[in-house]
């Protein structure tokens, strides 16, 4: 299929549109709308906050009269009822004559059907105008419909001789401040923070989102990730800072009778306790990342020690790891950054780099691991 330098021009503002989204739409995908006649920009919008407009709607709303006008959207409009109205009958109303959408939605309640009710009511519809860039935009909400879990980033900062903490389990801190402001970037994207018990002990963190709308340049409001323990023998303490700050905070325990009993004191605190099968000795990931898709995560972040954080990728549950090398050497005797038994060089982890950059004083790397590890 064939689309003009002006189909190219369109749908990369549209994509521009959906960015200012990716911190505020979820659950709902991050999705850009704009309407052209006459090679003139008459409307435009973005995925408000659940409940709110989608980026169709906003951008008519702006438009007003778009009878006979191309309509650019980085996602296939919703051809269903949910929080909303469905967005092609807005689309039909207002008399478009084409839409171009950048990629077919995942979710099997639209997953063709939106561009098939514009087909059937006369409207020339194009697929496919910067397929990748608009489905890498909602990578989270992809992997949520086609494989029911969400995307796991891992988060790690370390040494430049790849350590994450001192033997004594000292680890504040190893980054520059420029590196944690943009890790708070990374959780503002987010939709829950996953950390180990262990890592709650030491350090009795907060998790909380601690960065503005200013800040990330957003319009929105933005709302707190759900802050997730991963807790196999419920040694928590109802005193901890995560039961503390706003939000909601969830204890992942094994399904046993006894954590059933030590949880009551925990739900008294605020806290939300689920239970989960045991995988080993340990509590199932699997299922625990198959529970956050039910409640609609679309990216989870990983910040763990060591063994939570190996687990995630021994297991086959990683998707993207991001780490922030600080140039200083912590030494042999300090804490590697996983615990990920590898006996020979043919059995390494191989990974591509996705970008590489300065933040501050630390490098950042952003890397996915090669297909089926």
């Amino acid at each position: 299929m064939t689309f003009s330098a002006q189909d190219h021009s369109m749908m990369g503002q549209a994509l521009q549109l959906a960015a200012k989204a990716r911190y505020t739409s979820a659950p709902n995908p991050a999705v850009g709308c704009v309407v052209v006649v006459n090679d003139r920009v008459i409307g435009q919008g973005f995925t408000r906050p659940a409940g709110g407009n989608h980026a169709e709607v906003e951008a008519l709303q702006m438009a007003g009269e778009a009878a006979g006008s191309t309509l650019y959207v980085t996602l296939e409009p919703c051809s269903h009822q949910g929080k909303t109205g469905p967005c092609v009958q807005a689309i039909i109303k207002a008399n478009v004559a084409r839409v171009v959408v950048a990629c077919e939605d995942p979710n099997p309640k639209v997953s063709g059907s939106g561009i098939q009710q514009l087909k059937d009511a006369g409207i020339e519809v194009q697929v496919g105008l910067m397929e990748a860039q608009a489905i890498a935009l909602n990578k989270g909400f992809f992997k949520r419909f086609t494989e029911g879990t969400p995307w796991v980033l891992v988060k790690m900062a370390a040494s430049l001789d790849g350590r994450t903490a001192m033997a004594s389990g000292q680890s504040q801190w190893i980054t520059s401040p420029a590196a944690r402001l943009d890790v708070q970037r990374l959780r503002a994207a987010s939709c829950a923070i996953v950390t180990g018990i262990g890592t709650q002990e030491m350090d009795n963190p907060s998790l909380t989102l601690r960065i503005t709308e200013e800040q990330l340049g957003v319009e929105d409001s933005l709302q707190q990730p759900i802050r997730v323990v991963v807790d196999a023998q419920m040694k928590m303490s109802a005193d901890a800072r995560l039961l503390q700050a706003p939000g909601l905070c969830v204890i992942a325990t094994l399904d046993e009778p006894q954590q059933r009993e030590k949880s009551q004191a925990l739900v008294a605190a605020g806290a939300e306790v689920i239970f989960l099968p045991a995988q080993g000795q340990h509590i199932d990931l699997q299922a625990l990342l198959e529970v956050l898709a039910q409640r609609e995560c679309n990216q989870v972040m990983v910040e763990a020690g060591a063994g939570l954080a190996g687990a995630f990728i021994a297991e086959g549950l990683l998707d993207e790891l991001v780490c922030y090398w600080a140039p200083k050497l912590f030494g042999s005797q300090a804490r590697p950054m996983f615990d990920l038994p590898i006996e020979t060089i043919d059995a390494h982890l191989a990974l591509s780099v996705k970008d590489m950059r300065m933040v501050g004083e630390d490098i950042k790397l952003t890397m996915q691991p090669d297909k089926d590890y």
